[in-house]
């Protein structure tokens, strides 16, 4: 707040005719009847912007000619406080009915102008914010309070202090504001605040690449479920789903109304649809798209069959007066059967093979026939030659051959 201050008392009142101002402040509004002659003169209602996304409505009493950017001191209680106009004219009446404003007692006045000694008063009890934080939190952890102290504001003179804190329980802090009082001597407000909250204050990215919505634009918080997420068939992840914040995302609520609606076209995921060939469930639809898909079993994708809600209904209507089409298609179309694909159908079934290369063996030399003996010695020593070819060589003495007869003598 402090620097935002400081960036609009030198600059101008608007970028697009002091419809959209400047952009550096949290929720800021686009005001698109600037243009429209006595806009700022149709109420005296004025949008004034304290830190982060603290907003407050206020009488423009003392018919001041106020515009966006403009440093005002209100009313507060007790003192006054500093604060940026952010908007005027008849959307602060719209904007009045989202912040659901109960009692006309809750909108204060505007006294003026901020002047040079309200800004010291305001510098100066900035300054002291962060450093009341970090011991405001000493003294709710020596107290055992559950509770987690997010944010100090102090108001523009400086006599009040308003403390954020996040707790999941109830939290007994009437010690708390005591010890608080006694420490920085001035008044103390708690102000409990949820985790949606919290980020919307501390501002951030958020996974769509997008400055937070919390942070810009959304003031009022509307409860997220799960359904939501069902209607848009959307992954049940709770990664995914989850925001910054660490609920579930605002952004869920967006487009759900028409995914309900165009989800009314669609036929019912009970009924089963009756063909010659087979019965078909119902295995996933494109709501938008407003097609849906059939597989012949239950559980498992089988024999899918893509067709509108339209043809899905007629079939339906058919099934219901008895009737039973010969396909899910329009005009009893059959679906064509893709068969097998032929991977090798264009290239050549050799090209893997490898050419053989053959051995060439060296011719043996054939030794002179000396009679039977040697006849069968050369025998010997062929089958001896095309061992060594296939058995590897060791040093064995030769085998002894067997006697032939004619050649030696018997024994007695």
């Amino acid at each position: 707040m402090e620097k935002d201050i400081e960036i609009c008392t030198g600059c101008d009142r608007g970028l697009y005719k002091q419809a959209v101002g400047r952009q550096d402040r949290q929720l800021n509004t686009y005001d698109w009847l600037a243009d429209v002659p006595g806009n700022a003169e149709s109420t005296d209602l004025v949008e004034v912007q304290f830190k982060n996304t603290r907003k407050g409505y206020y009488h423009n009493v003392n018919n001041l000619e106020l515009k966006k950017g403009d440093i005002v001191a209100v009313e507060a209680s007790p003192g006054h406080d500093i604060g940026v106009v952010t908007l005027t004219g008849r959307l602060v009446k719209m904007q009045l009915k989202k912040a659901n404003l109960k009692s006309a007692d809750d909108i204060k006045r505007i006294y003026r102008l901020a002047r040079q000694t309200d800004m010291d008063k305001f510098h100066e009890a900035k300054a002291r914010e962060h450093s009341t934080m970090i011991e405001s939190r000493e003294i709710a952890k020596g107290l055992g309070l559950k509770m987690k102290i997010g944010d100090v504001e102090y108001q523009g003179d400086g006599q009040k202090a308003i403390f954020y804190y996040i707790a999941d329980e109830r939290v007994d802090f009437r010690q708390l504001i005591k010890d608080l009082a006694a420490a920085f001597h001035v008044r103390i407000e708690m102000k409990q605040i949820g985790a949606r909250q919290e980020a919307g204050r501390i501002g951030g990215t958020g996974p769509c690449g997008r400055e937070l919505c919390c942070a810009t634009w959304m003031k009022n918080f509307v409860s997220v479920s799960t359904g939501a997420a069902r209607h848009q068939d959307l992954s049940l992840n709770p990664q995914k789903l989850a925001g910054m914040c660490a609920k579930l995302k605002c952004c869920l609520n967006y487009e759900v109304d028409d995914y309900m609606e165009a989800g009314r076209q669609l036929p019912s995921r009970e009924v089963i649809l009756q063909t010659l060939d087979a019965d078909y469930f119902l295995f996933k639809s494109d709501i938008l798209a407003g097609m849906v898909t059939y597989s012949t079993d239950k559980n498992i994708a089988a024999n899918l069959e893509t067709i509108s809600a339209e043809r899905a209904k007629e079939v339906i209507e058919m099934n219901r007066r008895g009737e039973k089409p010969e396909s899910l298609q329009a005009d009893g179309q059959q679906k064509e059967k893709k068969g097998p694909v032929d991977l090798l159908e264009d290239g050549d079934i050799h090209r893997f093979d490898k050419t053989k290369r053959k051995k060439k063996r060296k011719p043996q030399q054939s030794r002179p026939a000396n009679g039977d003996n040697n006849a069968e010695g050369s025998r010997n020593e062929g089958n001896h030659a095309e061992g060594r070819h296939n058995r590897p060589h060791h040093n064995r003495p030769p085998r002894p051959q067997k006697p032939q007869e004619g050649t030696h003598e018997q024994k007695e």
